[in-house]
C-alpha cells in the first residue's frame, strides 16, 4: 500500500513499505534523558535508513498507583519535546487525555497520540482530528480490530484523513494480554498505517499489585511477527537501562536489543516487498 502522511517525518515523505519507528522512552524522567535517548535511537535509524519518531509522555495519567511516577506534567513535558524536536531533528509525539490538553499539545507535536484506555472517547477524539495532525489511536485492550472502523469515522467527519492506528494487544483474563496478528490485516483493510506496539503487549497490567510488570523478551518475537504480519511500523519504548526506568521498566528494551530488532525486522521487510 502506498501512504501519503503529511507533515510527517517533517519533509511529507512517501511511505512505500518503508518500515518506520515510534520510540523512546515511556515517560519523560528529564531533559537531559530525553535529549539522549531521542539523539542515540535518531543515530540507530539513520544506520539503518529507518524513519524515526520520537516519543514519550509528558504525563501517564493512567498510572497504577496514587505513588507512581507520572512525569514533568504537559507544560514542561511540551517544552523538552519542542527542543527535542529542535535539536535533535526528528518529529515527535505524546499522548494527551483531554481536550484541554489537545488543544496545547498540537502546537509542539507532529502527532497526536490517543491512548489505548481512551479510544472510544468521542469528543477527545474528534478534537484531536479537528487539530488538523496526524491523529495516531491506539486500539483498546477491550476492542476488536473491526471496532476501530468506527474510531476511523469519528477522525473522518471533520475532514481529517491523516490517521495511524495502531495494535497493542487485547486483554487475556487478568492482568494478561495477547497480541492477535490477525487485527493488523484487519485494520490494514480500513486503508491507513497500521502501527504494532511491540512493549506495551508484553506488558502483564496491574500484576504488581500497585504496578504493573512486564516479559519484556517477548517484545522483539512480537514485532517482527507484526513486520511479517504486514505492519507499517513499530512502536517500541526504549530505555538504556530499562531496570532503572520510572515506568514500565520491565515490558521496554534497550538500545542494542532495539538496534538488533531493527536490523531484523528490515530483512523481513525486504523479503516482503520482492
Amino acid at each position: 500500500m502506498h501512504y501519503f502522511i503529511n507533515d510527517f517525518f517533517l519533509n511529507s515523505i512517501k511511505v512505500k513499505k518503508q518500515l518506520f519507528l515510534i520510540a523512546g522512552p515511556c515517560v519523560i524522567e528529564s531533559e537531559k534523558m530525553c535529549l539522549e535517548h531521542a539523539a542515540a535511537i535518531r543515530d540507530i535509524c539513520n544506520h539503518l535508513s529507518i524513519p524515526f519518531i520520537f516519543k514519550s509522555s509528558y504525563d501517564k495519567a493512567n498510572r497504577t498507583s496514587i505513588n507512581s511516577f507520572r512525569g514533568p506534567g504537559i507544560s514542561k513535558g511540551l517544552d523538552i519535546l519542542k527542543k527535542i524536536s529542535k535539536q535533535i531533528g526528528v518529529p515527535v509525539t505524546s499522548d494527551v487525555h483531554g481536550i484541554d490538553e489537545v488543544r496545547r499539545a498540537k502546537e509542539v507535536l507532529d502527532i497526536i497520540q490517543i491512548p489505548a484506555l481512551l479510544s472510544r472517547q468521542t469528543d477527545l477524539i474528534l478534537c484531536a482530528a479537528k487539530s488538523g495532525k496526524i491523529v495516531n489511536v491506539k486500539k483498546g485492550q477491550f476492542m476488536a480490530p473491526a471496532d476501530m472502523q468506527n474510531i476511523i469515522s469519528k477522525i473522518e467527519s471533520v475532514g481529517n484523513k491523516k490517521i495511524m492506528l495502531t495494535e497493542r494487544g487485547s486483554c487475556f483474563g487478568y492482568n494478561n494480554l495477547i497480541s492477535d496478528m490477525r487485527s493488523i490485516v484487519i485494520m490494514h483493510e480500513f486503508g491507513y498505517p497500521v502501527v504494532f506496539d511491540a512493549t506495551h503487549s508484553v506488558q502483564l497490567p496491574s500484576a504488581g499489585g500497585s504496578k504493573s510488570l512486564g516479559e519484556s523478551r517477548f517484545a522483539s518475537v512480537l514485532a517482527l511477527s507484526a513486520v511479517a504480519a504486514g505492519c507499517d511500523g513499530l512502536f517500541i519504548e526504549v530505555h538504556k537501562d530499562p531496570k532503572k526506568a520510572l515506568c514500565d521498566g520491565p515490558n521496554m528494551i534497550d538500545f542494542s536489543t532495539v538496534e538488533k530488532l531493527l536490523v531484523k525486522a528490515k530483512k523481513i521487510m525486504d523479503v516482503i516487498n520482492e
